[in-house]
């Protein structure tokens, strides 16, 4: 079930996705499409030229994971992150575009797929799927 449909425009080239606490200084985007830690995951995003095109959907079984024949789409990310507030937040590594879920359950850490439409450049759509609490 889709969640959230929004559009954001960012100031920086990363955005960040997951907890709605500080973003680890130790987490780095390379070369690579995305970077995760236990919190958050770092995307690579079209930045000042377009609006970035976010959908959320929330799935309590299983997030499913896209490949490139997807609608475009290709995961960047599939695993667990922590939601130390049971809120998910999106938005550009700057914090100045930042978009926050209403509560999504307890405080848990939760299965979430990240897929993009530009794995190996700058996405301008994202879709993020919110699966399963994971014990």
């Amino acid at each position: 079930m889709q969640i959230a449909g929004l559009e954001l425009y960012v100031n920086h080239p990363v955005m960040a996705l997951g907890a709605s606490e500080w973003i680890p200084t130790s987490l780095e985007l390379r070369g690579e499409p995305a970077s995760a830690c236990d919190t958050h995951v770092l995307v690579r995003v079209q930045a000042q030229t377009t609006l970035v095109k976010v959908r959320i959907f929330l799935d309590d079984v299983e997030p499913r994971r896209r490949d490139q024949t997807d609608e475009g789409f290709t995961t960047v990310f599939d695993g667990p992150l922590l939601l130390a507030d049971g809120r998910f937040v999106v938005g550009d590594l700057m914090a100045q575009s930042r978009f926050t879920t209403a509560l999504l359950g307890l405080p848990s850490k939760r299965l979430v797929n990240v897929a993009v439409d530009d794995p190996h450049g700058l996405a301008c759509a994202v879709d993020i799927t919110i699966g399963k609490i994971v014990l």
